[in-house]
């Protein structure tokens, strides 16, 4: 199970509450701030106003591609360690509005990690040092370090030791 805190609501759908749970101000900041640095190409600026504006906890040369969304609500409890690289299009998650509940959960992504294109990652998740997750993938669960995953629903394709194998194996070829 994902590591996420489970708030029950009682009257119509979480999404209605919303205001009750995040301030709408902070939403609006949080979107244009967002939206600036999906469409910036400057790294170094991108990383900047996730920083400064958005609080999120970024590594030095971290790199977020074009169009990736990060959380609008919670964006602070999303860290991205250093050396990686966050695919076009990614949508990293820290929160879930259900029918009967909302729930919050931190996502960590290690350092030198590499997430594919269109890829969506759930709050609660940890994704490992040096994993890999291909392009497309539904991150719905922790990602061991230096592991290989993907698909909907995502998979194990080849843990660390199996990654170490292989490279070693077109090393000596």
């Amino acid at each position: 199970m994902r590591n996420t805190n489970r708030y029950q609501v009682n009257k119509a759908n979480s999404l209605w509450q919303i205001y009750q749970t995040v301030s709408f101000w902070k939403v609006m900041k949080n979107f244009i701030v967002i939206q600036l640095a999906r469409y910036t190409p400057f790294l170094a600026m991108k990383n900047w106003l996730y920083r400064t504006f958005l609080r999120m906890g970024v590594g030095g040369q971290t790199a977020f591609a074009l169009m990736v969304m990060p959380d609008v609500m919670f964006p602070e409890k999303i860290t991205v360690g250093s050396n990686s690289i966050i695919g076009y299009n990614t949508t990293i998650l820290a929160h879930e509005y259900l029918i009967k509940e909302y729930r919050i959960g931190k996502v960590v992504i290690g350092d030198e990690v590499m997430i594919g294109a269109n890829s969506t990652i759930l709050p609660g998740v940890t994704i490992g040092d040096r994993a890999i997750v291909s392009a497309g993938t539904l991150v719905h669960k922790d990602v061991p370090a230096g592991a290989f995953v993907g698909g909907n629903p995502m998979r194990l394709i080849y843990t660390k030791e199996e990654m170490e194998k292989r490279m070693q194996g077109d090393a000596d070829a």
